[in-house]
């Protein structure tokens, strides 16, 4: 056995562990929402600020999670199709113009909760693992 090759194996199993570990991310909205089920168009519109209403006409209130949290990254690039990179730059544009406003920024699966507790009108994703009778999933 070469000197270099009994590193291998611990290595691999670093790379492994530090690798990103992805729960799977929900849309959620408060279960006392009206709201049963949005495309996702209709999601990444709301949270782009394209649309500001559901579609059955109520107001929606999208919550963001903190920058660098891994259910943002994750559903902005399964849902919306874009990365976070590329939310900030779209987000920094039109604030710069004057045309928008981010979604609200919360910290944590718990937070958005708490956000659609207290706002039946909000919408916000969580981890599949936090849904509980508080809130509904909305996304297919």
């Amino acid at each position: 056995m070469k000197p270099h090759t009994r590193f291998l194996a611990p290595l691999m199993f670093l790379a492994a562990v530090s690798a990103p570990a992805y729960a799977d991310v929900v849309v959620v909205v408060s279960s006392k929402s009206a709201v049963a089920t949005l495309t996702a168009e209709q999601i990444s519109d709301l949270f782009l600020g394209k649309a500001a209403t559901f579609p059955g006409g109520a107001a929606a209130t999208p919550i963001d999670q903190a920058e660098g949290a891994a259910p943002r990254e994750e559903f902005y690039t399964k849902v919306v199709g874009k990365s976070a990179t590329q939310v900030k730059a779209y987000w920094s544009k039109l604030i710069f113009s004057g045309k928008g406003q981010p979604p609200k920024e919360v910290a944590d699966n718990a937070a958005v909760k708490k956000q659609l507790a207290d706002n039946p009108g909000a919408i916000g994703y969580i981890d599949k693992s936090a849904v509980d009778g508080t809130v509904k999933v909305v996304n297919p």
